[in-house]
């Protein structure tokens, strides 16, 4: 019998290409493949036993683990997303989704999760940008959100939280996002005092989940996780050969997840996106 897809869950896969465009001060560039897990976590459990290749908090091929995610501790990401947007004061009650790389033979490295929280009438409220640095080091960034006419989220904050060793903290991000649906895509924009200084995007194309697009994904990138550490440190080679100096590490801040005010823009800059439409393209 054929394997069915689950159409009717909104946790997918999401298939597309990650671009990272430095422009200062040496310009470098690096594209990937790669797929992407968006996880419903009511739907976690339900997930768990429908597919045999998806797993939920245990060993499989491809799985979601709670502690990978938020306090990094196990316990229920819903009851800690929704005490994150209580103590933000912004309204919640929905569904919670997670974009991230899943587990892949055990492992994983998420460099960036983004979670898109909704209030109980199915609007989107706030977008938390959860960092992770190879340091071991997570952060998060909670901003309120609001979908444009054009079908984009539009925020921006200053960094608070060390990721590269060759990228100043004096920084700020511009992020436009497209939240998911039949195509999604985030796009950061990076920039200090005197202009853009990198550009980072996803743009991926919905795939609905089953075994069979479960296999496909994991036979196209059997080693997923391994190639984006791995691909990290060939790309931090390449900058360090480019004459790139290195930054010092601060502390991380006090607090795990730094609240954005809706109209705290990103101070250090006022220079604009690049409109490219390539970044919103599947």
């Amino acid at each position: 019998m054929a394997d069915p897809s689950l159409p009717d869950f909104a946790s997918a896969l999401y298939v597309g290409t990650v671009v990272h465009r430095r422009l200062k001060p040496v310009r470098h560039r690096l594209s990937y493949r790669v797929f992407s897990l968006l996880a419903d976590l009511e739907e976690l459990p339900e997930l768990d036993r429908r597919l045999r290749l998806f797993s939920h908090n245990r060993a499989g091929l491809l799985g979601f683990r709670d502690r990978d995610h938020g306090p990094g501790d196990g316990r229920p990401l819903r009851a800690w997303a929704d005490a994150q947007l209580d103590r933000a004061g912004i309204e919640g009650g929905g569904p919670v989704r997670i974009l991230c790389f899943p587990r892949v033979l055990g492992f994983v490295f998420n460099p960036l999760s983004v979670w898109f929280c909704h209030r109980r009438d199915g609007s989107l409220s706030a977008i938390l940008h959860e960092v992770t640095n190879t340091f071991g080091q997570r952060h998060s960034y909670l901003i309120p959100a609001a979908v444009g006419p054009d079908g984009l989220v539009r925020q921006s904050c200053d960094k608070r939280f060390y990721v590269s060793p060759f990228m100043a903290m004096e920084t700020a991000y511009q992020f436009r996002i497209r939240p998911p649906g039949e195509h999604l895509a985030v796009a950061i924009h990076q920039t200090d005092a005197e202009g853009a200084v990198l550009h980072a995007s996803l743009a991926a194309r919905r795939v609905d989940l089953s075994d069979a697009a479960l296999l496909r994904a994991w036979a196209r990138h059997p080693l997923m996780t391994a190639k984006v550490v791995a691909g990290i440190h060939w790309e931090a080679l390449h900058l360090w050969r480019k004459g790139l100096r290195l930054h010092p590490r601060p502390e991380p801040p006090a607090e795990p997840v730094t609240v954005v005010p809706t109209a705290a823009p990103a101070a250090l800059s006022s220079a604009t996106p690049s409109s490219s439409a390539r970044e919103f393209a599947a």
